[in-house]
């Protein structure tokens, strides 16, 4: 690790909400105690609400289903479970993730560097050919990595506002949420990567 990234791993951590990164994945799968659970619903529902007026989703998933995928996500469950529960495809849940704003390391595993491809799609505004030629990946996989670029570059462009809202809401509620390392770790990473693009002058405002 460089001193770069050492020195706004300290800064993430001093500002950070949980207090630290390990104390945050510590944290457990929740459970309800006297809590009014169709209020959490609701209250799930109006963050949700807020975002599909903000944003063209892609998910064909109605709000009481992304509901289920909120809830599931932060229990620590796996996107094909969650897909189980409600009775469609896990990329369903993957679609709707995405627009949710909510993200895990699983996104960007690639056999190709994603970083050099989100910088490509900020600097060339490239053709899905183009990236496919140059990262030799197929067609699909340009589909999916662009979607999870502009889902984080969406979810950058608001300080992963909508993710604090959902947490908010489920803390408030006394559910003790499982936070993956994928929620704090992204946005360390990308921060990181943010500061290196402007060390190089790229356009990170997408």
């Amino acid at each position: 690790m460089d001193e770069k990234t050492e020195a706004l791993r300290d800064i993430f951590m001093d500002v950070s909400e949980e207090g630290t990164v390990t104390e945050s994945q510590e944290a457990t799968h929740g459970t309800l105690a006297d809590v009014d659970e169709a209020d959490v619903d609701d209250r799930l529902g109006d963050v949700i609400s807020r975002m599909r007026e903000r944003y063209e989703f892609q998910t064909a998933l109605d709000d009481d289903a992304l509901v289920t995928v909120v809830r599931g996500f932060y229990e620590g469950r796996e996107d094909d479970d969650i897909a189980d529960e409600l009775g469609v495809a896990g990329a369903m849940v993957i679609d709707a993730r995405l627009d949710l704003h909510l993200f895990r390391d699983s996104d960007t595993d690639a056999d190709f560097d994603v970083t050099a491809f989100r910088r490509r799609i900020v600097e060339d505004d490239p053709t899905d050919a183009d990236l496919v030629t140059a990262f030799d990946v197929s067609e699909a996989e340009v589909s999916h990595y662009r979607r999870v670029v502009a889902a984080q570059a969406a979810a950058r462009r608001v300080s992963h506002r909508f993710q604090s809202e959902f947490e908010d809401v489920l803390t408030d509620a006394g559910l003790s949420t499982r936070m993956t390392e994928s929620l704090r770790q992204d946005g360390l990473d990308e921060a990181t990567e943010d500061i290196d693009s402007l060390d190089s002058d790229a356009d990170v405002s997408m």
